[in-house]
């Protein structure tokens, strides 16, 4: 974005979608209520945001609950929701935070390919997920944490090269610490068995 958060908060909200792994929502709202009281926060004019509430919901098949409050809804509904109200205003930088967390599967593939498409007409997208699989498949590069400090980045590729090839999850547990999985689920299995 090229603004500096701490110096221009508002001009960053402004430019960055943003869903949250649980959706806080304002659960005495309606989903159409919602959508408009967050399209006007980002000053878009109430036909654009019909329009594009309309059609994202419809994709998400969710336009029946237009008119339902939030707290009937489901968490992956909400989470649709949530999706929504982070497109709505076109932000040219998106953060995603575990996006796909209470979605049932076709609601995944939807999501998936929507960041695939959003990438590719070039948003920046910020997916963050502990699900390795599908950080493999769907990001073009990869930043592995470890105890908040970058243990390694790169693509899928420059990271199996040079942690000598293997899955993402494999690459994650040898730089995280993690590769005594094995030793400590025998643990539990002969704790629970014996």
């Amino acid at each position: 974005v090229g603004l500096d958060p701490a110096r221009h908060p508002l001009e960053v909200k402004r430019r960055v979608g943003y869903v949250a792994e649980n959706a806080l929502l304002y659960e005495s709202l309606t989903v159409a209520e919602f959508l408009l009281f967050v399209g006007r926060i980002h000053g878009i004019d109430e036909a654009l945001i019909a329009r594009r509430a309309n059609e994202c919901l419809s994709a998400f098949e969710l336009d029946a609950r237009l008119d339902s409050r939030i707290a009937e809804l489901s968490k992956g509904m909400r989470q649709k929701v949530l999706l929504t109200a982070a497109l709505l205003h076109a932000p040219p930088v998106i953060l995603l935070d575990e996006p796909l967390s209470g979605l049932d599967v076709s609601s995944q593939l939807l999501v998936k390919e929507i960041v695939r498409r959003l990438a590719a007409n070039g948003r920046a997208i910020l997916f963050s997920s502990h699900v390795m699989d599908v950080v493999e498949r769907l990001c073009t590069r990869i930043v592995i944490l470890r105890d908040g400090k970058i243990a390694a980045q790169g693509t899928f590729d420059e990271l199996a090269a040079t942690q000598h090839g293997g899955s993402l999850e494999g690459i994650f547990a040898h730089l995280t610490g993690e590769d005594d999985v094995g030793v400590r689920a025998q643990r539990v299995v002969e704790a629970i068995t014996t």
